[in-house]
């Protein structure tokens, strides 16, 4: 266990974090959350770049239910903590479970869980009959392909229990199920049993596909970031973009908002955040597709924070805490993220860089994500691991937010590194 930072005891809250996630898609909120809480991580590696923001952290060999509840104990036996939190898809049920054990605020764990077995979650809104796709649970192509007809194509093929919709395809035919089928049965994320039945086939939506990201206290849900998502690289769903306003019109109808707050008292969740995907018909009626108990990724809270001023992290860590959050808007704007992919599939990077100059002032930021002698593919072969860059825009409009981001697009350079190991061609 390493010993905490120098920080006199008891001036902040102390929250104990499970894991952290990538550093460029989540220090913003381990940034914002150091400087009104103290953070003890809990982790199955060393803090690097984490360390600046906590006051202490312990190594544990996994992060499995035992050996986090034994770090957290630890710490709780030394001084009171105040909250338990992990934004990792793998590791909420964990956060929730140890919560509970130190009587902690949160949501009872079975419930997190329910969000995490996607089976679990469309049985649990089935049974309060609310709006959803058809679905069945499968185990195999002959099953799946069953399921397709009874449901009829197209249909969407996907995880059980995964994240960011890696495994999910839509499936045209039966002559495309197999591989679609396959690929979904072999996508997993840590600390989820081996299924026999792991493939959920159900319903296409035709329809916009949105998110919501929501603080929930004592049982009511508070929606605060509407996230609007950019799919790309069809039969898949990776997600290339989002866009967040602050003045969303779904943020005021009353029948989302209705839908938003049955599903969370049908499957349980009562304390907490959480990243909620729905579709919308032409008639602007929501059908939920999942609900995960944790803060959404891809940068989309941080959005939220450019368009609202609301910070995420610090919300987040006051529900978990037991305090009431703030909630308080400073501004009505939009903000935006694009990921950015490279041409051919195996190229060697040597550098990628944004022409500076060339940035509008609207460009909040821009993230290099591929390292020189990474090799990378755009999707199919790089679902997920494709993205090379990002960039972010804060701007009055939507539409201000996609140009400047066409502008940091065509600002991207991609060094390509020779055989020779010398840099070679470029691309943009």
């Amino acid at each position: 266990m390493k010993p905490p930072h120098e920080h006199p005891a008891g001036t902040s809250p102390l929250l104990v974090l499970i894991s952290t996630g990538p550093q460029k898609y989540r220090e913003y909120l381990l940034a914002s959350i150091s400087t009104r809480y103290r953070i003890h991580l809990v982790n199955t590696t060393e803090p690097s770049w984490e360390s600046p923001y906590l006051v202490g952290s312990t190594v544990v060999p996994t992060t499995d239910l035992e050996h986090v509840s034994a770090a957290a104990a630890a710490v709780a036996a030394r001084e009171p903590v105040h909250g338990v939190l992990s934004w990792d898809e793998a590791r909420v049920h964990q956060a929730a479970a140890v919560a509970a054990e130190l009587g902690l605020p949160t949501t009872d764990a079975d419930a997190v869980w329910r969000c995490r077995d996607k089976h679990q979650t469309r049985a649990a809104l089935a049974a309060a009959d609310l709006p959803q796709p058809g679905f069945a649970l499968v185990g195999g192509v002959a099953e799946a392909l069953a399921a397709a007809d009874r449901i009829g194509y197209p249909v969407v093929v996907k995880p059980r229990a995964a994240a960011a919709s890696y495994g999910v395809s839509l499936v045209r035919s039966a002559e495309a199920m197999t591989a679609c089928f396959d690929f979904a049965d072999e996508a997993t994320v840590p600390h989820m049993p081996d299924y026999d039945q792991a493939v959920l086939v159900e319903e296409y939506l035709d329809g916009p596909e949105v998110s919501v990201d929501s603080v929930i206290v004592d049982g009511k849900v508070r929606p605060l970031f509407v996230g609007h998502k950019r799919t790309g690289f069809p039969p898949y769903f990776e997600e290339t973009g989002h866009t967040v306003s602050h003045d969303d019109p779904l943020l005021a109808d009353p029948e989302f908002l209705d839908v938003l707050q049955d599903v969370h008292t049908a499957l349980g969740f009562t304390t907490g955040w959480t990243h909620t995907e729905l579709k919308l018909s032409p008639s602007g009626a929501a059908k939920v597709i999942e609900v995960n108990a944790r803060l959404g990724g891809d940068l989309i809270p941080y959005l939220g924070r450019l368009a609202s001023g609301i910070d995420p992290g610090l919300v987040a860590a006051a529900v978990a805490c037991g305090r009431e959050p703030d909630l308080t808007a400073d501004r009505n704007l939009v903000g935006a993220v694009r990921f950015l992919y490279v041409e051919h599939d195996d190229t060697v990077i040597d550098r990628v860089e944004f022409d500076a100059s060339a940035l509008p002032p609207q460009i909040d930021r821009t993230v290099v994500l591929a390292a020189p002698g990474d090799v990378v593919s755009p999707p199919p072969r790089g679902l997920l691991t494709g993205r090379v860059a990002l960039a972010t825009a804060v701007a009055p409009t939507a539409a201000e937010c996609e140009t400047a981001l066409d502008a940091a697009a065509a600002a991207l350079r991609i060094v390509e590194r020779a055989a020779d190991g010398r840099a070679g061609g470029g691309a943009s």
